[in-house]
């Protein structure tokens, strides 16, 4: 029969043993029933209508594809900086984890890219740049060093071709857009090596073929000999050697001259292929890369680069096939 001490020492005896075993028996791990953390991106890019542009969009779904826990939402600005500034402000009321930009023009979006990097939201600026450091990290090519790789071309070109002088007229992406001021700036440094090459008549078309046919014909008309069309992008290069070859101009004496090398049918490369143009420059759209990066900004908390700067490839008639498998023309 129990005695009174026993009966007392006995629930403390039990609640003894319990934490006990509470103590020694093994934590529960992850049972792999957890539901993974998803992100959510947003995309804001400057235009939908520039193939380009489309080619990046289509990169980085198919990057994002590989990421089950990644939701990419895309916006389409058409080229109107008032719009892309709002399509970032919903971004934002809608909660994105991380904004990957492509910016119509630097300066109108530089204020709301800062707005989200400054509520601890990292930002990836693709291709085209804002204004100042508040962003997290911009991937894209030297747009200088391809301009003055253009210039060269061209001066050496008209060096070989005894043409002084040399009478180039210039088809311009987006004025307010970096890209189109680098490409500008880097053909000019280019050229200053012939004295002979001379720029005569310079326009903006918007990175658009539709504007840059109409600014061509004008140009040509206006111009009786012309030697080199550079064009800001591919598109606009071929436009500039329809309309020439629309006007029964010679144009196996013209050196046309674009920037993007898409390997796709109505590319750059495959327009170098059937000497629509003369040279091409690969410019990569960065959209795998910023995927990546996206990656691993969120879920590995890694601190990236300020610039990540993408290789560039001269393409002509040599290497045209070359390149064109290189980059799974289709």
């Amino acid at each position: 029969m129990p005695t009174p001490i026993m009966r007392l020492i006995a629930p403390f005896a039990l609640i003894l043993i319990i934490t006990l075993a509470a103590c020694t028996a093994p934590t529960s791990g992850p049972t792999g029933n957890e539901t993974p953390r998803r992100w959510r991106i947003g995309m804001s890019q400057a235009n939908n209508a520039e193939p380009w542009r489309q080619a990046m969009n289509e990169q980085i779904a198919a990057a994002a594809a590989r990421y089950p826990q990644i939701q990419i939402e895309f916006t389409d600005a058409r080229q109107n900086n008032a719009q892309q500034v709002a399509d970032v402000e919903a971004f934002l009321r809608q909660g994105i984890d991380l904004l990957i930009i492509s910016p119509n023009e630097a300066t109108p979006l530089t204020n709301v890219v800062a707005q989200v990097f400054q509520r601890g939201i990292p930002v990836i600026v693709l291709d085209r740049k804002v204004r100042g450091d508040q962003y997290t990290m911009w991937i894209g090519a030297d747009n200088r060093l391809i301009g003055r790789k253009a210039g060269e071309y061209t001066a050496r070109w008209c060096r070989e071709n005894r043409r002084s002088p040399c009478n180039v007229i210039e088809l311009r992406g987006l004025e307010g857009s970096t890209p189109a001021q680098e490409r500008g700036d880097g053909f000019r440094e280019g050229i200053a090596g012939n004295a002979d090459v001379r720029i005569i008549a310079s326009q903006n078309a918007d990175w658009l073929a539709e504007r840059a046919e109409t600014l061509s014909r004008m140009m040509f008309d206006a111009n009786p000999t012309v030697d080199v069309v550079y064009a800001h992008n591919d598109p606009m290069a071929i436009a500039a050697f329809d309309v020439a070859q629309d006007q029964g101009r010679d144009t196996d004496a013209i050196l046309f001259i674009g920037i993007d090398a898409l390997p796709t049918p109505d590319g750059g490369i495959q327009a170098v292929r059937q000497r629509k143009l003369d040279v091409t420059y690969v410019y990569p759209t960065g959209g795998a890369e910023a995927i990546e990066w996206a990656i691993r900004i969120l879920e590995q908390r890694e601190t990236p680069p300020r610039e990540v700067i993408l290789d560039t490839e001269e393409v002509t008639g040599a290497n045209a096939d070359t390149v064109w498998q290189k980059y799974g023309g289709r």
